[in-house]
């Protein structure tokens, strides 16, 4: 028998209706569209209304999303996955109730939180678990409601962010594609860099952290970015060189939206030609763990089975890494 790899074989996405452009932004804080535009490429974010809505209400669509175009039964799941910075509440996992909403009433179910990278180690969960042997059907999903966390008389992190969710199906294959090589990272000097001071073990909600407002994210814009822009690079041009990988064989990037400006600088580590760098931080901002997959929901119409595709993101944390992955299907 063939050596099992891990493959994606579906993909589905959500993003809400509502729009906050750069435009509304001007009105809220002090900022403007082309400050905004020039620094981080985008025009605008889409935000979840509405009373009770989690991140568990985007993951359901996006979920939804899948198995609609895919004809999926849902009974057939084995493993639920959901990579979030924002569940919906503590203790219980969100991937849980996912799960049962979605009718993959075969399936057990988890949350991975690892900020900003949270999709792309779940990329690692799920392809281990279907290495295994044991599991048939992995569903990885990646889902932020990062408005429920963001202050937005802040401008140096209410521009950035926004709502939406994306979700893949990972199976067996035996032609070599799927999931080829992966090299993933963590470093903990970035805990006071990138980070929600109150609610959690530490500093648990009271009145007073209520009122310092240090339930909402803070950023060291300048720390992170720096880091950012060499552990990205430094990464994904290390699993090129590892996979005897050249810019001429490499045929997408798929890299974490955080900012333009990291993703170029990752391009050109590289030397990647821009038609092969794939953008959409334009339209949503910067999703979390929700931007990977979006992306491939966007672009599945590109991608043509065994094109080399590179992964690559930068978290809170801190935590970051690259995938190397070979596109299993043609979109029909």
């Amino acid at each position: 028998m063939n050596k099992i790899t891990a493959a994606i074989t579906a993909v589905g996405a959500y993003v809400p209706d509502y729009i906050l452009s750069n435009k509304v932004l001007e009105t809220m804080v002090d900022t403007n569209d082309e400050w905004i535009t020039t620094r981080t490429g985008i025009k605008e974010r889409r935000i979840l209304k509405g009373e009770k809505l989690g991140t568990s209400y985007l993951c359901i669509k996006a979920a939804e999303n899948l198995i609609k175009k895919n004809g999926l039964n849902p009974s057939e799941i084995d493993l639920v996955l959901v990579a979030s910075t924002t569940p919906d509440m503590p203790v219980a996992a969100t991937a849980v109730f996912v799960a049962t909403q979605i009718g993959a009433v075969n399936a057990f179910a988890f949350d991975i939180q690892a900020a900003c990278s949270g999709f792309l180690f779940g990329m690692s969960t799920a392809s281990a678990y279907i290495e295994s042997g044991k599991y048939k059907k992995v569903l990885l999903i990646g889902a932020d409601k990062m408005s429920s966390i963001i202050d937005y008389t802040d401008r140096a992190t209410c521009i950035i962010f926004g709502d939406g969710a994306g979700a893949v199906l990972f199976e067996a294959n035996h032609e070599g594609l799927g999931l080829q090589d992966e090299l993933l990272k963590s470093d903990g000097i970035g805990r006071d860099y990138l980070k929600i001071d109150a609610g959690g073990s530490i500093l648990p909600a009271s009145k007073e952290t209520v009122e310092n407002r240090q339930h909402y994210v803070f950023q060291d814009g300048k720390t992170v970015f720096k880091y950012a822009v060499t552990g990205m690079a430094d990464v994904s041009e290390k699993i090129m060189q590892r996979n005897n990988l050249t810019n001429e064989s490499v045929d997408w990037l798929v890299a974490h939206q955080a900012n333009r400006r990291i993703i170029d600088a990752t391009a050109s580590r590289m030397e990647l030609d821009e038609s092969k760098v794939l953008i959409n931080i334009e339209k949503y901002g910067n999703t979390t763990s929700a931007t990977l997959p979006l992306l491939l929901n966007d672009f599945e119409h590109v991608f043509k089975k065994g094109d080399n595709i590179i992964f690559a993101a930068f978290g809170g944390g801190f935590t970051w890494g690259s995938i190397y992955l070979k596109w299993a299907y043609n979109k029909q």
